[in-house]
């Protein structure tokens, strides 16, 4: 009888492995244009600017800049991720499109309070673009900038477009807020709380992109996002959803970390620190609250973070609709012409000749006006 099993158990295995060996590839990375792989020859640079104790990395190809300068894309990291080699594969993607990555470290994991991100964020974006204005590679293009924000990072990339004239950073053409979370529920809650997102420039154009795994709370923070940003009309905004799909192996599954992929090519630990300047003041007394630490399902995600590795989606999906809603921006382009892009949507096919799932695309509905008794609002909470 147990020799029966044995066998069974084996033909099952075989089975199990002659089924993956041909099962049908997901799609390879495109070699060049929107979510392709760039510049294979570039080196590319990894710097620290600022100080040891609150850096900001910045990337970008070696060699001297285009005239015009380098678009700049600042990387705004999910909460407790605060290592650029978690996104290292993104990262690269940009730099060897020519883009000048800014990575700001805004968060000592379990040292700095999600109220204090926004202000941190801000002034390490502003003091690493006043450092690299006059450097030939970097050459920021002050006028060509866009702001992704994965998670926590998306909320943060909304205040800090809502806070720019205010606190003199360039207004960015593009807002790519990827899986929205962390957002604060109330003023005495945890999370990032929105600033007064009416304030964003109505030229911008914003992308809002999520997955479709563990996805109800990310999209109702997107669509919370979309509809805050009052003065950007609904024909520059859109909602974009990457699908799973296990048709292949192996499988393309869209989940709140898939934003990330590890290369250990940019861990913030191999990177060289600026010395701290001998007229640094001195940081006020710390003082340790709860909202600091990491609660157990952020300590989860960061691992799923820290572990992602790039696949399909990546470069087919968040990487390509980043590329393709840049240039869109850029070129002044609104959010209607790019869904109209019939590349936007379509992920290529398996091996086999398979479509993979498209994206889904659309524009939100426009917000009603709130309901106005004796001069007041009635309809806002």
């Amino acid at each position: 009888m147990r020799l029966k099993i044995l066998r069974a158990t084996l033909a099952a295995g075989l089975l199990a492995v002659a089924a993956t060996a041909q099962a049908a590839a997901p799609p390879s990375q495109p070699n060049e244009g929107p979510g392709g792989v760039g510049d294979r020859k570039a080196t590319i640079v990894k710097r620290a600017l600022g100080r040891p104790s609150a850096p900001t990395f910045a990337f970008h190809a070696a060699g001297p800049a285009p005239e015009a300068g380098r678009p700049v894309a600042v990387f705004l990291h999910g909460w407790g991720a605060t290592n650029p080699q978690a996104y290292g594969a993104w990262i690269d993607h940009l730099a060897r499109q020519g883009w000048l990555v800014l990575f700001p470290r805004f968060q000592e994991v379990n040292r700095t309070k999600p109220s204090d991100a926004p202000a941190i964020a801000g002034a390490l974006v502003k003091a690493a673009l006043d450092e690299v204005d006059s450097d030939k590679e970097a050459k920021p293009d002050r006028s060509r900038v866009a702001m992704i924000g994965h998670l926590a990072g998306a909320p943060l990339a909304m205040d800090l477009a809502a806070d720019a004239t205010k606190d003199g950073l360039p207004v960015p053409k593009l807002i790519f807020a990827v899986t929205p979370g962390g957002i604060a529920s109330g003023p005495k809650s945890r999370g990032i709380a929105l600033h007064d997102l009416e304030k964003i420039a109505p030229e911008t154009l914003i992308v809002t992109m999520v997955g479709d795994k563990d996805a109800r709370a990310a999209d109702l923070a997107s669509r919370r996002l979309l509809r805050e940003a009052s003065a950007v009309p609904p024909e520059r905004k859109l909602f974009v959803r990457a699908l799973s799909d296990d048709h292949g192996f192996p499988a393309l599954t869209a989940t709140l970390a898939s934003p990330a992929g590890l290369d250990t090519a940019y861990d913030s630990g191999a990177i060289k620190m600026p010395p701290e300047p001998k007229d640094a003041p001195k940081p006020p007394p710390f003082r340790w609250s709860a909202e600091m630490a990491l609660t157990g399902e952020q300590q989860t995600l960061v691992s799923q973070i820290n572990l992602a590795r790039s696949d399909a989606l990546d470069y087919l999906g968040f990487w390509k609709t980043f590329d393709l809603a840049a240039a869109a921006a850029f070129s002044g382009a609104d959010a209607v012409s790019l869904k109209a892009n019939p590349r936007l949507a379509d992920m290529e096919r398996w091996s086999d000749g398979w479509p993979v799932k498209r994206l889904s695309v659309e524009i939100p509905k426009p917000t009603k006006a709130p309901a106005v008794a004796n001069g007041a609002e009635t309809g806002r909470r």
